[in-house]
């Protein structure tokens, strides 16, 4: 099937390069408001990235994943508005939606429309795919869906995932001749023996898609893999080029080569983590290390976060906080401290 997705090759939904925009996005005669932090103080700690949890039911239960249940509603269309009201004040460049899974969530497509509304520049989407159909395609293509993220566990169905290519063939058929936004699709190394890892991005590749490779990390994020699956990422490079697993300031083959890779986290400033509950966290592998609402978080808040450090850092195997890291390597952080959580505000 010959691929009509329009997808730019060299974009990624976890490794986007906001570096590039910061001056356009800057530019003279930029609204500001009344809440709204300003352009400068943004270039110097603001949010490249912030991924909103709309629903933390799942219609899967993958044996690795410690992000859904099956039992929770959507956070209602009004409390995300308003939540997404409040990381536009913060000026944050990209935003995507997560879970569980999103396209379980009754009011998506609205979702999506008011993200353009609030003049997000990306506004992306990580699912599992199998809820997709033609008709949830055309309407993300008409509310304004940027980016869409799949990550891909093998070829064939096991005990552990269905999220598998035998599965999700025809979903991506749709995508290839429906889809007008960027769709990034993920061979996941640690999921999967060899043959089908290479597959899952050969397949990604012929339907125009952009192929990346992910290294399966355990529940804190860390790397847990075998030697045998490792020399895997190798042979993706060679096969499929840099671009499909270079990101972050080449972390993966530091981690493989030396069993960590430190960096200077910003978490909490660059990248923000915003649960079901509206509390603002380092990542979803650090929920208990860190917490404050959304509707508290400040400048303040972005500023202490960019200059702290974060005992997890060194092993370190999530992509997209290491990727919004990456522009700020150069600027100092404190040494390694442990942040309080705060109280989660009651639901309204």
């Amino acid at each position: 099937m010959a691929a009509r997705n329009t997808s730019r090759m060299g974009s990624s939904v976890s490794s986007h390069d906001p570096g590039r925009e910061l001056f356009r996005l800057a530019a003279p005669g930029s609204p500001t408001g009344p809440g709204r932090i300003s352009w400068l103080d943004w270039l110097r700690y603001g949010p490249f990235l912030a991924q909103l949890i709309v629903t933390r039911r799942c219609n899967l239960t993958c044996g690795y994943c410690t992000e859904y249940d099956r039992t929770s509603a959507p956070v209602p269309f009004e409390t995300l508005h308003a939540r997404l009201e409040l990381l536009r004040d913060l000026r944050t460049w990209a935003v995507s939606l997560m879970g569980g899974e999103p396209t379980l969530h009754p009011d998506l497509l609205r979702l999506f429309s008011s993200m353009r509304e609030l003049g997000f520049r990306r506004r992306m989407m990580t699912t599992n795919g199998l809820l997709l159909t033609e008709e949830l395609i055309e309407g993300l293509n008409d509310t304004g869906l940027t980016h869409m993220s799949l990550s891909i566990d093998g070829v064939k169905r096991n005990a552990t995932t269905v999220k598998v290519l035998d599965t999700l063939r025809r979903k991506l058929d749709l995508l290839a001749d429906h889809a007008r936004f960027d769709v990034v699709v993920s061979a996941v190394i640690g999921s999967a023996p060899r043959d089908e890892v290479l597959q899952v991005a050969a397949f990604a590749k012929s339907r125009g898609f952009t192929p990346r490779v992910l290294l399966l990390h355990n529940a804190d994020g860390q790397l847990g893999l075998s030697g045998e699956e490792l020399t895997v990422y190798a042979e993706m490079t060679q096969l499929f080029g840099r671009r499909a697993t270079k990101e972050g300031h080449g972390y993966r083959e530091r981690l493989i080569r030396d069993g960590e890779a430190p960096f200077r986290c910003r978490a909490g400033a660059r990248y923000l983590y915003v649960d079901e509950a509206g509390m603002v966290r380092w990542c979803a592998q650090t929920r208990t290390s860190f917490g404050k609402s959304l509707i508290e978080y400040t400048l303040d808040d972005l500023r202490d976060h960019f200059y702290s450090g974060k005992a997890c850092s060194s092993k370190c195997c999530v992509g997209c906080v290491r990727a919004v890291s990456a522009l700020d390597q150069w600027r100092s952080q404190r040494p390694q401290e442990i942040a309080a959580v705060s109280p989660a505000p009651d639901p309204k």
